[in-house]
C-alpha cells in the first residue's frame, strides 16, 4: 500500500512527456508594455526561457483590457481571448484587474466576481481541463485617482479575486506583496521593467515546476465537526479541540512531506507570509491557548493538538510563528519539544515575561496582562515575579539543543516590548551557545506593524527551515 502511495504522488507531481502549453492572459503587464525587446523580456517570454523545451508559453496580453465584461475595453472581446481558448492550454495564468480599478470601470465592480467565475469557466470547460492560476494585481503608484488606483486594487479588486479563488477552487498568487517595495522597478508607476518581469517569471516558474500532491485533503481527516470559510482565498476549517478554538487552512495543493506553519497567537494579523506559504503548499494551523502565556496547561494542550496534526498526515516537524507575546508561546513549547520543531520565526517577540507584561524593566507594566500572567503561573507575590524563570530567555540552553534555526524580525524602536530586555539578550545567549539565530532589525520601526509588506525574507527562512 505504501508503494502505491509513493507512485501515485509522483504521477501527480511529474509533468507528462508531451509539451505543456501555458497561456498567459492579461493586459499591458502581460503584453510587456514599456519593456525594451518585449518579445524576449516580457514575463511570458522569460517564463518560457526558465521552463525550457517541455513547455510552450504563449503571450495573450492585450493592453488596457479589463476582466469586467462591461469595462471600457473588455478582454472578452479580443482576438487574443479566442486564440487562448483555441490553443487548448494546459496551464492558464490570468493577470487581470488593474484596469478594472479605473474610475470609468468601478461602477461595474459589483459584477466582477460573476464575470471572473464565468471567465474561469470558459477555460475550465475546455477539453484540456487546464490548471488555472489567478494573479493579484501589482501595486499602482499613480496619484491620479481616476486611473489605475492602488487603494481600489487593495480594497475592492484583490478581495474579490480572493473570493473567486475560494469559490472556484483555483490557485491565486499574491503579486501585489512581491512588488509593494519595488517601486524602483516600475518606472511609469504601473508597468514593471524587464527586471520586474523577471520577478514575475521566477515566481511563476517556481509555481509551475513545484512538485504537487493534489490528492491529500486534511479536512476529512479532522475527527470533529468543522465550519469552512475563506482565508484570503484558501479554505479554512474552524473546529473545537479540548474546548479550544482551532483552525487549519489548507493549500490548493500540498508540498512534499506536508509541511506546516503553526501560528502561535494573533490569528490572521499581517498574514502575508502565511498566504505566500499557502501558495507553496504549506498548511497553516492555529490552536488558541490565550491567555495562558506558555504555561504547563498551554504546553499540554499544544502537545495534544500537535499529536492530532501529525496523526492525520502533517509533517512531524513544524515551523512555529509567533508575533509579540506569541514568542513566549512558540519558544516555551519548542523548549519542551525540541525534536518536533523545524524552525521558529518570531516577530517583535516577548521573550521575558518579567519585562512584559510584568513591567520590571524599562517600560511600565500592562496591568490586565500582568494579572493573567501571575494567575497562569501561580505567582502571588512581587518577589515570586522577580524570581520567575519560565520565559524563553530562561530556557535558551534547551532551545539551542533543538538545533533548529531561529529567525527574529525586530523593530529597534519598539515602544511596547523593550528590545534590550528581550531580543538582544536572547540573541546573545543563543550565539554564546552556538545556536542558529538570525535577527533582522527594522530601523526606527515601532511594535506595529508586524511582519514586512513583502514577506520574501520570512518565506525564504521558512522554506530553508523546512528543507525546501
Amino acid at each position: 500500500m505504501k508503494m502505491f502511495a509513493v507512485i501515485f504522488f509522483f504521477f501527480l507531481a511529474a509533468p507528462c512527456s508531451a509539451v505543456l502549453k501555458v497561456a498567459c492572459i492579461g493586459a499591458s503587464i502581460t503584453y510587456g508594455h514599456g519593456i525594451d525587446n518585449r518579445e524576449q523580456n516580457s514575463f511570458p517570454a522569460q517564463l518560457q526561457s526558465l521552463l525550457g523545451k517541455d513547455y510552450t508559453v504563449n503571450n495573450y496580453g492585450v493592453s488596457g483590457t479589463t476582466l469586467l465584461r462591461k469595462g471600457d475595453r473588455p478582454y472578452w472581446s479580443t482576438a487574443q481571448y479566442q486564440a487562448a481558448l483555441n490553443s487548448l492550454p494546459d496551464i492558464v495564468i490570468i493577470d487581470l484587474g488593474g484596469n478594472d480599478s479605473k474610475l470609468i470601470n468601478r461602477v461595474h465592480l459589483g459584477e466582477y466576481e460573476a464575470d471572473y467565475a464565468a471567465f474561469i469557466q470558459s477555460f475550465r470547460q475546455l477539453a484540456s481541463h487546464p490548471r488555472i492560476v489567478l494573479l493579484l494585481p501589482i501595486p499602482s503608484w499613480l496619484s491620479d485617482t481616476a486611473q489605475i488606483y492602488d487603494r481600489v486594487i487593495v480594497k475592492d479588486i484583490i478581495p474579490r479575486i480572493q473570493r473567486v479563488a475560494f469559490d472556484e477552487k483555483v490557485e491565486v498568487v499574491d503579486m501585489h506583496s512581491l512588488f509593494v517595495d519595488k517601486a524602483d522597478l516600475v518606472p511609469d508607476r504601473i508597468h514593471p521593467n524587464a527586471v520586474g518581469a523577471t520577478i514575475y517569471a521566477k515566481r511563476l516558474f517556481e509555481l509551475i515546476s513545484a512538485k504537487r500532491d493534489i490528492a491529500f485533503d486534511f479536512f476529512p481527516r479532522i475527527p470533529m465537526p468543522i465550519k469552512e470559510s475563506s482565508f484570503y482565498g484558501y479554505a479554512c476549517a474552524d473546529f473545537s479541540f479540548l474546548n479550544r478554538n482551532c483552525k487549519v487552512v489548507k493549500p490548493k495543493w500540498t508540498a512534499p512531506n506536508r509541511p506546516w506553519i503553526w501560528r502561535a497567537r494573533f490569528w490572521g494579523h499581517e498574514p502575508q507570509a502565511d498566504i505566500a506559504l499557502l501558495e507553496r503548499g504549506f498548511h497553516i494551523v492555529y490552536c488558541d491557548v490565550a491567555e495562558l502565556f506558555g504555561n504547563r496547561e498551554a504546553i499540554a494542550t499544544w502537545n495534544s493538538f500537535y499529536a492530532l496534526m501529525i496523526k492525520h498526515g502533517l509533517a512531524r516537524k513544524v515551523v512555529l510563528e509567533g508575533m509579540s507575546r506569541g514568542g513566549v508561546y512558540a519558544f516555551n513549547w519548542a523548549a519542551e519539544n525540541p525534536t518536533r520543531v523545524a524552525g521558529v520565526y518570531v516577530d517583535n517577540p516577548v521573550l521575558d515575561l518579567k519585562s512584559w507584561p510584568a513591567g520590571l524593566g524599562r517600560l511600565p507594566a500592562y496591568p490586565k496582562e500582568a494579572a493573567l500572567f501571575k494567575a497562569d503561573y501561580g505567582l502571588t507575590t512581587d518577589e515570586q515575579v522577580k524570581q520567575f524563570t519560565g520565559s524563553p530567555i530562561d530556557k535558551v540552553d534547551r532551545i539551542v539543543k533543538g538545533r533548529y534555526p531561529i529567525f527574529i524580525l525586530c523593530a529597534d524602536a519598539d515602544e511596547a516590548v523593550a528590545v534590550e530586555e528581550n531580543t538582544i539578550p536572547f540573541e546573545k545567549k543563543v550565539k554564546e551557545l552556538k545556536g542558529d539565530i538570525t535577527v533582522i532589525y527594522k530601523p526606527g520601526a515601532k511594535h506595529h506593524p508586524h511582519s514586512l509588506p513583502n514577506p520574501t525574507v520570512i518565506v525564504e527562512f521558512v522554506l530553508r527551515a523546512s528543507g525546501k
